[in-house]
């Protein structure tokens, strides 16, 4: 579920700034394009998430 939620929330975002970005140059924006950045994103963030060492709870 983690995951999923990982992707929506990659796409939404990648897509949020691509528009924002291609809009200030005034160029046509593509969903594709962005989609697939959120896509590589999400893939990113998943693989470095569990590479990461988990914390651990000294007392």
């Amino acid at each position: 579920m983690r995951y999923i939620w990982t992707l929506i929330w990659s796409l939404l975002l990648s897509n949020m700034i691509f528009y924002v970005l291609v809009s200030m140059q005034g160029g046509t924006f593509d969903f594709v394009k962005a989609s697939i950045f959120g896509v590589i994103f999400t893939v990113v963030i998943s693989v470095l998430g569990e590479l990461l060492p988990a914390k651990s709870e000294e007392i």
